[in-house]
């Protein structure tokens, strides 16, 4: 292929259309570009062109966990649902935790091409809540390590917590927590109310996600430090952030697309597909994240992409793995949430799933406008492609979407990571090709 590609009369976010010109690892012409020789042409006639989508919240699994998703599939994944970056959380074996095993990561990401992965460091040793890991060596190590998290499990001794984010702050880094008290949630097997009742199953009370971020929104405030809180699920969580950044602290937060869509009805039909930590929650619970992230109360969209093998999910409700694949639905969910209800448009969309979340992991050349001069990391969405979520549209190594056999608006059509193509006309590029095109970008000579 080309190394220059002549984007044509795509649909920017602020609705004008334009010529977009690749070439020479920049965003070299927006606008009306009649000469662009040499250049494959890519025809977005209908497309939405957003600024390459970045995920703050990424299950890789490898090292560890290859049955379920290596640093390759998972990033795979990434550039079919629109991502060119990836943040990938720290719950590996090893588990990511010092400089070593963070560098590794963020190798493996560069070798395989499709898109960036930058690490994220745990915050205590092993995940095991009772040390601070290697914080200050992951953030000097070549993976360049500013967001930290034990997501999965929640660093709930106040002090450590309360060590962490005074650590932090010599670096800039961020402590992004998994909020759940433990003791409020042993067993737990799904939202805490009536049908939680109604099933027999154990309940995840709201409270427990909310406690821990009142107490971590303070102890920030009190050390002058940054939190980011992980998959939002609640709307008294929503009213704990909104009051803490109206106080002025310094506090963003995610939601994931799931938690924008899905309703805990859906868990009356013991389908292990829908079990998923923090849990599917109320409408009442749904209409409160859409409104909050709509205002800005809550910052950005995360996947919390966390696949599983089939043996983890086809099981018992009760023995079954928490967690779903969210990389390839992402985009197309949050257009259904709050896109096609009017809550947002596509200038919102490309904050909330890339300008912010780059900005939040402190992530160089990802983010950026569309403009002359920027990185070359794009998507091309087709917002009228609407069709029914099937096997064919996963391009990592599980398979475990709540969405299989649901109807969702539009695709992604084209991703350009490092200005060549990672994913086109519906495919994901081959290996070969991909590694080549990262090699070239990076600056690599291959004999």
């Amino acid at each position: 292929m080309s190394e220059r590609f002549l984007i044509t009369g795509a649909t920017l976010a602020s609705g004008e259309r334009a010529d977009i010109l690749l070439d020479g690892g920049v965003i070299a012409g927006v606008g009306s570009i009649a000469d662009a020789s040499g250049a494959t042409v890519v025809d977005a006639d209908g497309l939405i062109a957003l600024p390459g989508l970045v995920d703050l919240h990424t299950h890789l699994r490898e090292p560890g966990y290859e049955q379920s998703e290596t640093v390759l599939t998972g990033t795979q994944a990434a550039a079919a649902g629109g991502f060119t970056a990836v943040f990938a959380m720290a719950n590996t074996f090893p588990v990511a935790d010092t400089a070593g095993v963070v560098e590794q990561e963020a190798s493996l990401g560069r070798a395989a091409g499709y898109a960036t992965v930058q690490p994220i460091g745990a915050v205590t040793v092993g995940l095991k809540g009772e040390q601070l890991a290697e914080l200050g060596a992951m953030a000097r190590s070549r993976a360049n390590v500013r967001v930290f998290s034990d997501d999965g499990f929640c660093v709930s001794d106040p002090l450590l917590m309360r060590r962490a984010l005074e650590y932090v702050k010599a670096f800039d880094g961020v402590i992004a927590q998994h909020a759940q008290e433990p003791r409020l949630t042993e067993g737990a097997q799904m939202n805490e109310g009536a049908l939680s009742g109604e099933l027999g199953l154990t309940g995840w009370p709201a409270v427990a996600e909310e406690s821990i971020i009142a107490r971590d929104v303070l102890l920030a405030e009190h050390v002058g430090s940054r939190l980011h809180v992980c998959h939002v699920s609640t709307a008294g969580s929503v009213e704990v952030i909104r009051w803490a950044k109206a106080r002025g602290i310094d506090v963003t937060a995610e939601v994931t697309p799931h938690h924008l869509l899905l309703t805990e009805d859906l868990i009356a039909g013991y389908d292990p597909r829908f079990k998923v930590n923090p849990p599917l929650r109320r409408a009442e619970d749904v209409e409160a994240l859409r409104a909050a992230l709509a205002d800005g109360t809550i910052d950005i969209v995360a996947t919390d992409h966390a696949p599983h093998p089939v043996e983890a999910k086809e099981s018992e409700w009760q023995a079954a793995a928490n967690g779903m694949v969210g990389l390839e639905s992402a985009l197309a969910v949050v257009h259904a949430a709050v896109v096609e209800t009017g809550l947002m448009n596509w200038a919102d969309v490309a904050r909330v799933m890339s300008s912010t979340p780059a900005r939040i992991g402190r992530l160089h050349g990802h983010g950026e406008a569309i403009e002359v001069g920027a990185a070359p990391e794009l998507t091309l969405y087709d917002p009228a492609a609407a069709s029914e979520f099937d096997l064919d549209r996963l391009a990592g190594r599980s398979t475990n979407s709540p969405y299989l056999g649901r109807r969702l608006p539009g695709r992604v059509v084209a991703t350009f990571h490092g200005g060549y193509p990672t994913f086109l006309d519906g495919a994901v590029r081959p290996r070969d090709e991909v590694a080549r095109n990262a090699a070239s970008a990076q600056g690599v000579v291959h004999g």
